[in-house]
């Protein structure tokens, strides 16, 4: 499941707010019903008081989202977007080839690193032929 996140978890302890929304109506006393867009119409729509967070206008905040493709049990695949940097990592005798990836729905501090070979394996667009070209002729020791 690497690469698959659940709905709205992009990492330990890093608070997420996603909307602003509007609030239908007032269950009990510590509950809210929220009006949701129809790609979160998978998403229950009664939210606990301590979960939401009043919001405060201001002209800076509009920002345009990406429509995220939701499969049913509310997870997305993320998708690379670029490569940001590469390095190789040294274990005893084994030199491993690694890229730092931006990842299509998150910030550039939430770039991983993952082995050039797996990530050529699964995204090849992502790599320029001739880098997989070379991926190909090391492996079979041509080169």
């Amino acid at each position: 499941m690497k690469g698959v996140l659940r709905f709205e978890k992009k990492g330990k302890l890093s608070l997420r707010y996603i909307g602003p929304f509007e609030i239908l109506d007032w269950i009990g006393t510590a509950a809210y019903q929220v009006a949701l867009p129809l790609n979160l119409s998978g998403v229950h729509n009664v939210f606990h008081i301590s979960i939401l967070r009043r919001y405060i206008s201001n002209p800076s905040h509009v920002i345009g989202h990406e429509f995220v493709q939701w499969m049913p049990d509310l997870s997305y695949e993320e998708v690379p977007k670029q490569i940001l940097d590469c390095q190789v990592r040294k274990l005893r005798n084994k030199e491993t080839k690694m890229v730092k990836i931006l990842w299509g729905n998150q910030l550039i501090e939430e770039a991983t690193w993952e082995t050039e070979l797996d990530m050529c394996n699964r995204y090849p667009k992502l790599f320029g032929k001739s880098n997989f070209e070379d991926e190909i002729f090391i492996r079979r020791g041509e080169l």
